[in-house]
């Protein structure tokens, strides 16, 4: 049954609302205490059983805790009917509240509905003109996480026509409630555009091309967080993973999904994923370099130089068992060989099956002869000297790692197996300056490392997980795309990108293109172009740079009107400093975080400024608090993140910082976009493109 009217308190609903927060406080203290009390000795067959089950009960403790800044439900639904009964004429409606997670009382009825349930669709998808048999939605106003106020949205029945179909003041101050320490959830400000991609089928991968504020971080974590609860036994045999652009973004979202009960997913960057023990990535390729090494082309050329070690035999196999001799002919022993390269199976798996086809071989010729060995003869003959010697002579054994070395350290291996892939530029470009003696001794680079995990997977198949999610991912090279890919081979994906954000060289220029070297065709592509975090004045702005940069996308819409969010201020160059350190003051006098963004090679100044004038500051990926609230941020490493309110520093310098202008403006596109209630713009040289006319 759902939640009945909460206590009497008299005739203040406010105060019954309090009284229901209580009651399911009190109620999902007594589920922790319940789960922390199993007692499992009588229940489990063994140390090793009873070691997972300890463990899955220490999550479930971890899950049902009461966090006191969180509210432990956010709205509430009241329905004209049961849900879902169509011919209900007269039946009495029901009332469910809506949280983060469910919580039950003694007798197992509902007193907080979990977000993710079928019967909170509604809450986040009823409107007037579609109210889902919802008479009345009620959202709740908390401060410091105590239930301070509430508001009613009638959508159906009595009132309906008298109700404000504008945009509710509640939801609207959670939107724009100062931001400090990490990424909050936004369970409870999800709108319908963003509902649908949350609750969209697991079997399918979804990408969704958002611009910023539009919340596409957010979706795809929370839709994570959803298939874990509608798939939660799949995904937990299969495996989910959030893939980000750098480990500043990770520690900007990681509390995200442990605040939705979710503790059980786990984040990684790219490089994180195609690391290999004695594969040590301390070089740097120039962006010439990185953009071949990220270049699809380069899968083909692995595996030519993979399947060059494959040689045909000459000799047969002589296998000897007891006094018999039992020959295999040259044509034999290369028949089967080249079945093997026609079917293009992985490397280490045709390698495997070569001497069991050899021993079957040998086999047919016994029973020939009138014996009837069995499987262990088989298994006995694969294992025999002379099996093993052809299996090592035709299909030897490759390590990775070795194969990529020598590609990039010896020209005439490359050429040899690049032509007509790779023209003479862009061999000259990948290759070492100076070839590596070994694996351990080579200054791997990070697009290195790709390549080895995609020689890897030529050899041995890579393990893929239930579900990924990618974000940042306009970003990433091709050959990035693939190493994903096979994360998720078997699986599905949800991809997160804005393509006017991409500030690499081979920064992805549709998402077609995308998704076909990530292996997803079949994506069902979203674009959201409704802002929700950053004030209309400053996407504006931002958005004067979009038809440079990119043409095609849509320009996002605020639904924010904040006036005086955006300050663009020219100033002399000898006081430039002293600008930038007046606006972190001023800033400071204000609620929440502040990034001050600059370009890379102006962070070592202004942080000798910021320690020279007294004003503390944190690195990217430092938990803001309310006491250190400054943040000191490389324009490299902005990407994904938010303050409340941003200085930034010399937009000229932030795309001069970068190989060419189209990147550079992208850049600066990222940094403009970086705040959520106010933009200050310094600058003493003349602003980049269509920033100077506006």
């Amino acid at each position: 049954m759902p939640a009945g009217p909460p206590p009497d308190t008299g005739g203040d609903p406010l105060a019954r609302e309090r009284a229901h927060l209580s009651v399911s406080r009190a109620a999902l203290r007594v589920m922790r205490e319940e789960t922390e009390n199993l007692d499992i000795r009588d229940v489990t067959a063994n140390w090793v059983n009873a070691a997972v089950l300890q463990a899955q009960i220490e999550e479930r403790v971890k899950a049902l805790a009461d966090l006191a800044d969180t509210p432990l439900f956010f709205g509430r639904l009241d329905f004209t009917r049961p849900p879902g009964l169509k011919d209900a004429e007269g039946a009495e409606g029901e009332r469910f509240y809506i949280g983060r997670r469910h919580v039950h009382d003694a007798d197992g009825d509902p007193l907080v509905i979990d977000w993710r349930a079928p019967v909170s669709t509604a809450y986040y998808q009823a409107s007037r003109q579609r109210p889902m048999d919802v008479g009345r939605r009620r959202r709740f106003g908390y401060t410091g996480g105590e239930l301070t106020a509430y508001e009613d949205e009638v959508l159906s029945g009595p009132g309906s026509e008298q109700s404000d179909p504008g945009t509710s003041k509640l939801l609207q101050r959670e939107i724009e409630r100062p931001r400090v320490g990490p990424m909050r959830d936004i369970v409870a400000t999800i709108q319908p555009e963003q509902d649908g991609i949350v609750r969209s089928d697991l079997s399918g991968t979804v990408c969704v091309q958002g611009g910023p504020g539009t919340g596409k971080t957010a979706v795809g974590l929370h839709r994570v967080a959803y298939l874990l609860y509608a798939h939660r036994d799949r995904l937990a045999r299969t495996g989910t993973l959030v893939i980000g652009p750098n480990r500043s973004f990770l520690s900007y979202i990681e509390q995200v999904l442990p605040a939705l009960g979710e503790m059980e997913v786990r984040q990684a960057t790219v490089a994180d994923l195609v690391a290999v023990p004695g594969v040590e990535v301390r070089g740097e390729d120039d962006a010439r370099a990185a953009t071949v090494k990220g270049d699809a082309r380069m899968a083909e050329v692995l595996r030519r130089a993979l399947r060059a070690h494959v040689s045909m035999p000459t000799e047969g196999v002589v296998v000897v068992r007891g006094s018999r001799r039992w020959r295999l002919a040259v044509y034999e022993v290369e028949e089967l060989v080249r079945e093997l390269l026609d079917r293009d199976m992985r490397y280490g798996a045709a390698r495997e099956a070569l001497p069991q086809r050899l021993a079957h071989a040998v086999l047919v010729q016994m029973e020939r002869a009138g014996e009837a060995p069995d499987d262990r003869v088989q298994a006995t003959v694969a294992r025999n000297a002379a099996v093993k010697a052809t299996v090592n002579a035709v299909w030897p054994k490759v390590e990775p790692a070795k194969l990529v070395l020598r590609l990039l350290s010896d020209p005439e291996f490359l050429a040899e197996h690049a032509e007509g892939l790779l023209d003479a530029e862009e061999q000259a470009a990948i290759l070492w300056p100076k070839p590596a003696r070994s694996v351990k001794s080579a200054k791997w680079s990070a697009a290195d490392a790709v390549l080895v995990d995609e020689a890897r997977d030529l050899v041995e198949r890579t393990h893929s997980l239930g579900h990924v999610v990618l974000d940042e991912a306009q970003d990433l090279s091709p050959m990035q795309y693939r190493a994903v890919g096979r994360r998720c081979s078997t699986g599905s994906a949800t991809v997160l990108g804005d393509l006017a954000q991409g500030t690499t060289p081979w920064a992805t220029r549709t998402w077609a293109e995308a998704l076909r070297h990530l292996g997803k065709e079949e994506a069902h592509i979203e674009e959201l172009t409704a802002g929700f975090r950053v004030p209309r004045e400053v996407i504006a702005y931002a958005s004067k740079l979009l038809p440079a940069i990119a043409p095609d996308l849509a320009e996002v819409r605020s639904v924010r009107e904040s006036p005086g969010s955006l300050l663009v201020r020219h100033v002399a160059e000898d006081a430039r400093d002293a600008a930038v350190l007046a606006a972190c003051r001023e800033a400071l006098g204000h609620e929440g975080s502040i990034g001050l963004i600059a370009a890379d090679t102006r962070v070592p100044a202004l942080a000798s400024a910021l320690a020279e004038a007294g004003l503390a500051h944190l690195e990217p990926g430092t938990e803001t608090t309310r006491e250190s609230r400054l943040t000191l941020v490389p324009a490299s490493l902005a990407k994904g993140l938010e303050y409340d309110y941003v200085v930034l520093d010399e937009p000229a310098a932030v795309v001069a910082g970068e190989a060419d202008e189209p990147t550079g403006l992208r850049r600066l596109y990222v940094a403009l976009t970086r705040a959520v209630s106010g933009l200050t713009v310094l600058h003493a040289e003349e602003l980049p493109g269509a920033l100077a006319a506006a």
